[in-house]
């Protein structure tokens, strides 16, 4: 007789009980419930300890790279837009789909790359629930209030930590009794701008790690569950964009990174775990650098002192001469305050503008207790072209003036289709060996060339 058991997995409140959503055989793995914390870590700052274990989870490598191969077997053509199966399974259902059968679904790893992928995921949201909180409680209201930013606005950033407990919660009863816990971090804002602008870049490879990996999963079940929860942050970047004074969506599709470009941008923010603490499989390349990042709250972000951005730090709020701050102003095509949408006159970055990097080396002591080692594959032997990546595009540059760590390149000109400049909104740069052809569902396959990076580029 085959007989089932319930497994809790919580959606809402922790105060709540956990609902019964799946049903799975009792021969398979059943983690327990788990949810997380909700006072977090109670310190930040950088890591100062020695790490007990180095570098990310590794077993034997198959091969340095994955060749490219053929398309797969195209199973089904439809030129006249009926029904090409003769039959369907219910009424008003079409042929075809997963998980369309019937089955009962299991909201659970069913791979190393679905388990690493989510749990790289829960980090992403165990700082973003920290950070929301840190934020708060840092600035004064005088503060918030000289930034332009209400009580009512400062509520909508408690309900997006509110959000991440149940993010974190759906993700820790996924994963099971080895979910990663929550971590401590070391932040590199100082101003409410600066918090605003680091919110918006951190939500931003936070959504676009997701999307990166969301269609290569083997649970589609868990695939469903994080898709719902990705949408809601996509809606947070959204909100820290316009707090910032930025358009709100700037680009007609969102970007999708691998796990290890996003890993590499996560990492450098968490000072320590706690020693039990799963460890990640995915690589950290060494940093990059934007010598000349644009400087979203500059009328003019080529005046003035550049701002050296690494990964996503955000822009320097201090400094500006007060003609070129932005947020000083009323003047239509100038004004960054709070809004629901601005238009620049100028544009924070161009086709054609120089682009300046400097990078850092294998072997550094990065992430989690100083835990993780900055490492390139050997097929990534030097620097040759920067690698842009915005929305449905890669687009590779040469590099120029290559001396010791540093190089520089041409913001290249770059569309998705008629009208849409691809290169606006956050996106990514990294700098690669070689140029291999990737589009947006085999954008990882770039991974063996990567020679720094990426870094976020506020190119809008």
């Amino acid at each position: 007789m085959k007989s089932y058991t319930s497994l809790l997995l919580s959606f809402g409140a922790l105060a709540a009980a956990a609902p019964q959503v799946t049903l799975t055989p009792l021969s398979g793995p059943i983690p327990p419930v788990r949810s997380p914390e909700v006072t977090g870590p109670t310190s930040h700052g950088p890591y100062s300890g020695t790490p007990t274990v180095t570098g990310a989870l590794t077993a034997p490598a198959v091969a340095e790279s994955i060749a490219p191969g053929p398309p797969n077997p195209v199973t089904y053509s439809n030129d006249n837009g009926l029904l090409q199966a003769g039959y369907e399974p219910i009424p008003y259902q079409p042929a075809g789909g997963a998980g369309t059968n019937g089955s009962l679904p299991y909201y659970h790893p069913m791979s190393d790359f679905d388990y690493q992928s989510f749990a790289l995921a829960l980090h992403q949201e165990w700082i973003e629930l920290d950070l929301f909180h840190n934020g708060l409680a840092r600035f004064t209201t005088s503060e918030w209030e000289a930034a332009g930013l209400s009580a009512e606005d400062r509520f909508l950033i408690e309900f997006m930590a509110d959000q991440e407990v149940g993010h974190a919660t759906l993700i820790s009863n996924i994963l099971g009794a080895a979910a990663p816990a929550q971590c401590t971090y070391n932040y590199p804002f100082e101003t409410v701008r600066e918090f605003l602008d680091f919110c918006q870049k951190l939500t931003r490879f936070g959504e676009s790690g997701v999307y990166g990996f969301l269609g290569h999963l083997d649970s589609r079940e868990s695939a469903t569950l994080l898709l719902q929860s990705i949408t809601t942050e996509a809606r947070q970047q959204f909100v820290f964009r316009q707090m910032t004074g930025l358009f709100p969506m700037p680009v007609w599709f969102e970007v999708g990174i691998p796990q290890s470009w996003a890993w590499t941008l996560l990492a450098p923010y968490i000072s320590s775990c706690p020693a039990n603490n799963t460890r990640l499989a995915w690589q950290n390349f060494p940093a990059l650098s934007v010598l000349n990042q644009p400087d979203v709250f500059k009328i003019n972000p080529d005046l003035g002192p550049p701002s050296n951005d690494t990964g996503a730090n955000p822009s320097n709020d201090t400094g500006i001469a007060k003609s070129n701050q932005c947020y000083s102003t009323n003047v239509v095509g100038e004004d960054c305050g709070s809004a629901i949408t601005h238009n620049r006159s100028i544009p924070l970055s161009y086709p054609g503008r120089p682009v300046h990097f400097s990078w850092g080396n294998v072997g550094e002591a990065v992430g989690p207790n100083n835990s993780y080692i900055t490492a390139r594959s050997p097929l990534a032997d030097a620097p040759r072209f920067a690698m842009f990546v915005s929305q449905l595009n890669a687009t590779y540059v040469p590099l120029v003036n290559i001396s010791g760590n540093t190089a520089s390149c041409v913001q290249p000109n770059m569309s998705t289709y008629a009208g849409d400049p691809a290169a606006n909104g956050t996106m990514f740069i990294a700098l690669t060996s070689q140029d291999p052809y990737v589009t947006p569902f085999n954008l990882s396959m770039v991974n063996p060339y990567v020679y720094s990076g990426p870094a976020l580029y506020q190119a809008g």
